[in-house]
């Protein structure tokens, strides 16, 4: 009954906060960047809070038990992410001012951004609809309710405080469900490896850091198909433009990335466990790590995790939804600062929410969704931004042709990775960058002046 108790007073808070923070909303900017006033703390914690979604917790578990203690490399490879994007955190924050399409655009024209605002959503929606899946597999498994009303419940709830409540309340609840997330996988790995005295080496012979399920090649394709969505990513970006300084928004990417480190081996930690404590577990149709909460945790452990993974789910589903909707608005608005740009926004929120969770009640596996959504991202954009960032400038047709191409190329790699022949398939994602990159590059490149201009008087 506790549970049941909780649940609601959770999804009730949830909303409770989109509504009072929807009476703060003044401005565009409000609602789409919160006013850009985000503390250090606001914007870490925002971060750490979309990074930490459903794939990260029950995606990692359950690569964990397959892969075993190689499956770190997930959460490990967006740390890197961080550390590159570190010294590109100032001009992320600089010239960004509501979406990465906008960027884009600055830097290639706009055909260029009409392309950026088509792909990114697309693949969006996948990662939308792999936060709802993971919702609804932890409805199942702790209150034994339905997939189907899991999916459509959850949906229905995210949707509803993302769409009156904007940026505001997205980075309120954030840093608060970010401690709740950090604390419950600390505490519950702790508690573990105190109550059952064996070895974490000895759990399971797949060590790190690679081994039979996972080698050198699928490294290098996890850090161009993932880890590089931290470089250049519209929902990383989206946390900086929040930011009130472009300092702030440099040490809160030096900060996540501090943490996400040791996050990874924890969250792998409790994946072993739960492969050693339980090696005939169907993991497919739920989270390896759910019985392990459910029969291994003490009463106050079950309570202190379903709080952290309803925050992984809801935190990363609204930075997501909402992303997408800003980018989509754009063009549609002719521009954020025009007078029909909120309410364009909160009608693609409903659009955009309905798609995702049609798509969560058809597909189920939260790694595959992310991994092949993610995939079309990288192969796309993170070549052309990062270059951007840089103050590389080249015509409109190479930039569209480069984006295009790599898109093309990286889903068909992941596509045929998961439906055929592995190593062809990361051969393939790891073309797409090549391809993106040997079309951006070639003939005839200029140095951005403005760039130039703003570093000298840095």
């Amino acid at each position: 009954m506790i549970k049941y108790v909780f649940l609601v007073l959770y999804l009730v808070i949830m909303i409770w906060v989109g509504i009072r923070s929807s009476r703060k909303i003044k401005t565009t900017g409000d609602f789409f960047v919160a006013g850009k006033r985000g503390s250090l703390w606001q914007v870490t914690g925002s971060m750490l809070a979309t990074i930490l979604g459903s794939s990260a917790i029950l995606g990692t578990v359950n690569l964990a038990y397959v892969q075993g203690w190689a499956a770190s490399w997930l959460m490990l490879s967006a740390a890197a992410g961080f550390i590159v994007l570190i010294p590109l955190a100032k001009y992320v924050s600089r010239f960004g001012k509501y979406t990465l399409p906008q960027l884009v655009g600055d830097f290639y024209g706009p055909k260029a951004k009409t392309l950026a605002s088509i792909i990114i959503p697309l693949a969006w929606i996948g990662i939308v609809a792999a936060q709802i899946i993971g919702a609804a597999k932890i409805m199942n498994s702790f209150f034994g309710l339905g997939y189907g009303y899991g999916v459509i419940g959850a949906g229905l709830v995210f949707v509803f405080y993302t769409l009156i409540g904007g940026q505001v309340s997205i980075l309120k609840t954030d840093q608060f469900q970010a401690l709740f997330i950090l604390t419950g996988v600390l505490i519950s790995a702790i508690y573990i490896f105190f109550h059952f005295p064996v070895s974490p080496v000895k759990m399971t012979p797949m060590g790190f850091p690679f081994n039979q399920h996972f080698d050198v090649l699928d490294l290098l394709v996890l850090l161009l198909s993932y880890s590089t969505t931290f470089v250049v990513g519209p929902d990383i970006y989206s946390r900086l433009f929040c930011a009130d300084s472009e300092e702030t928004a440099r040490k809160s990417v030096r900060l996540s990335a501090i943490i996400l480190i040791p996050f990874a081996f924890l969250i792998t930690f409790l994946g072993v466990f739960a492969s050693y404590q339980y090696p005939y577990l169907d993991y497919h149709t739920g989270s390896a790590l759910i019985p392990v909460i459910i029969h291994v945790m003490p009463e106050w452990g079950i309570g202190l995790m379903m709080a952290a993974l309803l925050s992984a789910v809801m935190s990363s589903a609204d930075t997501t939804l909402l992303t997408a909707s800003i980018i989509i608005s754009d063009p549609i608005s002719k521009g954020l600062d025009t007078n029909n740009s909120l309410l364009n926004t909160r009608l693609i929120i409903l659009g955009l929410g309905g798609l995702s969770i049609l798509l969560a009640l058809e597909v189920t596996s939260i790694i595959q969704v992310l991994l092949i959504a993610l995939a079309v991202f990288s192969g796309a954009f993170i070549v052309p931004t990062a270059a951007g960032l840089l103050g590389f400038r080249t015509s409109e047709r190479k930039s569209t042709m480069a984006m295009a191409a790599g898109s093309i190329l990286a889903l068909a790699g992941k596509v045929y990775s998961l439906y055929g022949d592995r190593m062809i398939g990361n051969w393939i994602i790891i073309s797409a960058f090549a391809v993106n990159a040997l079309i951006l590059f070639s003939g005839r490149k200029k140095r951005d002046v403005r760039h130039q201009t703003q570093d000298a008087r840095q």
